[in-house]
């Protein structure tokens, strides 16, 4: 199987000057919607495709980068200035194909790999000129060619392709033209190309034959014209052809199904010993039930295909298979950062651990970490009696995480370099729990541990209850005989903040340390 080490990608979508680094098995591209993930992947599928047809389907002016043509635009607009895509796949190892060994790529440096590079078309460099020279907006994508070569210069063709690829679209499951072109694939991907053409001239030959058997008796009613059998592109035995399930064709699947489906015939053919240098997964969460995507995910795990990438806005997916292997995105930036530094204790805690919010912390640059329901229902409000805006508006996300997982989400912080205010309960011993127990990060500028020094304010609640008495004990102290309103405040904790929120809201007295935490994170 052919492994791609890394992509080195220029003026392609939002990646002007970008090299990404895969692991040998597995890569899950994660990242806010327009950071990349998605481009990535196509920029993979055009390249190991070596299809023409593919790029003018999507058209040049779609997969170039907008920087780069606004700069050319702006500056001197000449033919040997305009900018270029060009993507470069490193291959880790072209033994048994020589030709994709050379220099003909980016670094110019030897190294196995494809090459791809659309550029001006100099034979048309007086059409060019003529576009150029009449000003405006107007840039001539279409005088472009596009170039599909070996590290060693040579070129190839869809015909001629390095590569055994499936690519699967979880955004496009429902589309028809996306599934007629998975059922081709797994077609010729599973049979011999004499064997299709056996299979095409028996399939045309029955058309006939049915023409002539079943059709003969209509046609001898009408005059000059008859019925027949089409025969065309559009109606050979590949356009034809579906996938059944218990007597129900793919395309009349649910959504879900259709998406497990298409995975299950993608990793069954590596067990049939007809191997898959490389899958793509685009978003395979899309129309998965929470079961589903369990299914999904252990049959990912338990492949073994080639080399994987998978695109996803799911926390499940992404913590289930290894975070190690996750690539962040970034929407702003463009660039990419690799979770492989996160220690492996705390990637197998996500993958053991239930339903979390790790994608949503990866994704955030301000989070305030709490460790309850309470807290939750509360921190809003009490960051808005703080600072006078709120969270939404200050770029701060709020996420609940439990007691026991405060540390494992500040290993993906230091990697990541989220800034972090936890805030915690001291549980009667500040100085363990809340100093010692995070002497890790105590140097760390972006992170910060916040609690209430007292050791009697053990909790959250009797915090709250000590600085606001008078009001809790007007909202929970009406007909209170065997519980005192702290130690009701105690036994429930979620049913008493959510009461509080409704009763106090704004005009709560937020505990000094909670105080702390929300301006400090602002900062």
């Amino acid at each position: 199987m052919k492994i791609i080490e890394k992509i080195w990608l220029r003026n392609f979508k939002k990646f002007e000057d970008e090299e990404i680094l895969f692991s040998d098995d597995l890569n899950i591209l994660v990242g806010d919607n327009e950071s990349g993930k998605s481009s990535i992947l196509k920029a993979i599928e055009i390249v190991v495709s070596g299809s023409q047809a593919k790029i003018a389907n999507i058209g040049l002016e779609s997969l170039f980068n907008k920087n780069a043509i606004s700069k050319f635009m702006a500056g001197n607009k000449i033919i040997s200035l305009m900018p270029k895509i060009e993507i470069d796949l490193y291959i880790k190892d072209c033994s048994d194909f020589p030709e994709l060994y050379g220099r003909f790529n980016q670094g110019n440096k030897n190294a196995c790999g494809l090459h791809l590079v659309c550029e001006p078309d100099v034979d048309h460099s007086k059409d060019i000129d003529s576009i150029l020279k009449k000003g405006g907006s107007n840039f001539p994508f279409e005088f472009y060619k596009v170039g599909f070569f070996t590290f060693s210069g040579e070129s190839y063709s869809s015909y001629r392709k390095y590569f055994n690829y499936l690519f699967i679209d979880g955004t496009e499951i429902n589309n028809e033209y996306a599934t007629k072109s998975y059922i081709k694939t797994i077609f010729e991907s599973n049979s011999e190309s004499a064997q299709r053409a056996r299979l095409e001239n028996e399939y045309r030959k029955n058309k006939e034959e049915f023409k002539e058997n079943f059709l003969s008796e209509v046609n001898k009613k009408i005059e000059n014209f008859e019925f027949s059998v089409g025969s065309g592109l559009k109606s050979n035995l590949q356009a034809d052809l579906t996938i059944i399930e218990d007597g129900i064709a793919l395309e009349n699947k649910g959504k879900g199904r259709q998406c497990l489906i298409k995975t299950e015939f993608a990793l069954q053919r590596v067990k049939q010993g007809k191997p898959l240098d490389t899958l793509l997964l685009e978003e395979p969460e899309n129309h998965l039930s929470h079961g589903n995507m369990k299914k999904l995910v252990e049959k990912i795990r338990n492949s073994s295909a080639g080399q994987i990438f998978i695109s996803t806005h799911s926390s499940f997916i992404a913590s289930k298979l290894d975070l190690r292997k996750s690539i962040l995105l970034s929407a702003s930036s463009g660039k990419a950062l690799l979770f492989n530094g996160i220690p492996s204790d705390t990637a197998d805690f996500f993958i053991k651990s239930p339903v979390n919010n790790v994608l949503e912390f990866c994704l955030s640059k301000k989070v305030i970490l709490v460790e309850g329901n309470a807290e939750y229902i509360l921190s809003d409000v009490m960051y808005e009696k703080v600072n006078g805006t709120s969270m939404e508006e200050d770029g701060v996300h709020l996420i609940s995480v439990g007691g026991t997982s405060f540390k494992r989400y500040l290993d993906i912080a230091l990697r990541l370099g989220i800034r972090v205010a936890v805030i915690r309960d001291n549980d009667k011993n500040f100085k363990i729990n809340c100093v010692d127990g995070f002497s890790d990060y105590a140097n760390e500028k972006d992170i910060n541990v916040f609690y209430d020094s007292d050791n009697s304010r053990s909790t959250l609640e009797i915090a709250v209850y000590e600085d606001n008495r008078e009001r809790c004990d007007e909202i929970f102290g009406e007909g209170r005989r065997s519980l005192s309103v702290k130690d009701y405040m105690l036994s429930n904790k979620t049913e008493a903040a959510y009461k509080m929120l409704k009763e106090i809201g704004s005009s709560i007295k937020v505990p000094n340390y909670i105080e702390r935490a929300v301006k400090w994170i602002k900062e």
